[in-house]
This record gives C-alpha cells, structure tokens and sequence, in this order.
C-alpha cells in the first residue's frame, strides 16, 4: 500500500546533434537506464535538487532549464512500493563537452563496489524508448521523439 510520495527530478540534455544524454547506472545488483537527476531532498527545491544531481553525477552546473514534463499518472516506485513517484523534467542547456561520458563511477553513498553510473550520448532519431527503464522515463523519451522534425 502506497503511504508517502517519493519527489525526483531529471535533466533532458539534448545537443545539437539531436543526441541525448542517458544515464547508464547499477544499483543494488539492478541495472538501468534513465535520464540524469535523482531525488529531491527534505529542505531543497525542485530545481535546485537537479543542480545538485548535476554536480554530482556530471560535474556540471547547469546554465538554464525549463520545465518539460511532470508526470499526471499514478506511479508506484520499482524500488519500494510504498512509495508514489512524481517526476518533474526539465529541459538543461549546459556546455556540451564539458560533459565526459562513458567514465564510470561508483554512484555517490553506494558502499557496493559492484555499483556503478555513467553517461553516454544517444541519436534520439534511432532511439527506442523501450531502452528507459522505468515507466515514466519511457513517457518522455516518446514526447521528446514526437518534438523531432519529421
């Protein structure tokens, strides 16, 4: 039974090759893709929340953002059923190379050397949104397919 609500936030990092950014992580012998982002803590804000996981996870600022997405569904967690997911996606403009991908890390408080996340560039012309892997990311991915010229 769901009895709490669980805030994230993610970064849709397209450049000008209409690539996007993907997050390739493992965690507690799971492994998925999802976008860069991750959840908003007690005391935070929604858009200062996506700084601090872009520091962290790509040790980049972020220049500019605009809100893209808020999912409008239920969502129960993969992680912890009790929990309802509510995702809010912005749309981040930052400097493209100062970006290193495929440069894998131990994910920030993991203590299994097993874990791992990194990034890489993928042709949003080419992508399947079966590659997310979580309900809402596949959302998402589809709307930002469905915004490429035809």
């Amino acid at each position: 039974m769901v009895s709490r609500f669980n805030l994230r936030t993610y970064g849709l990092v397209v450049n000008n090759q209409n690539e996007i950014l993907l997050s390739h992580e493992r965690r507690d012998d799971r492994e998925f893709v999802k976008f860069p982002g991750g959840g908003v803590e007690l005391g935070e804000g929604i858009a200062e929340a996506l700084k601090r996981e872009f520091k962290e996870e790509l040790d980049v600022e972020i220049q500019n953002a605009s809100l893209f997405y808020v999912n409008d569904f239920f969502q129960e967690s993969a992680y912890r059923k009790t929990d309802q997911i509510i995702s809010v996606y912005y749309q981040v403009y930052l400097p493209y190379e100062a970006i290193q991908t495929k440069k894998a890390k131990i994910p920030l408080g993991s203590k299994n050397i097993n874990d791992f996340e990194w990034v890489d560039w993928h042709p949003l012309s080419t992508l399947n949104p079966m590659i997310m892997s979580f309900p809402i990311d596949k959302v998402v991915m589809t709307k930002l397919i469905n915004r490429l010229p035809k």
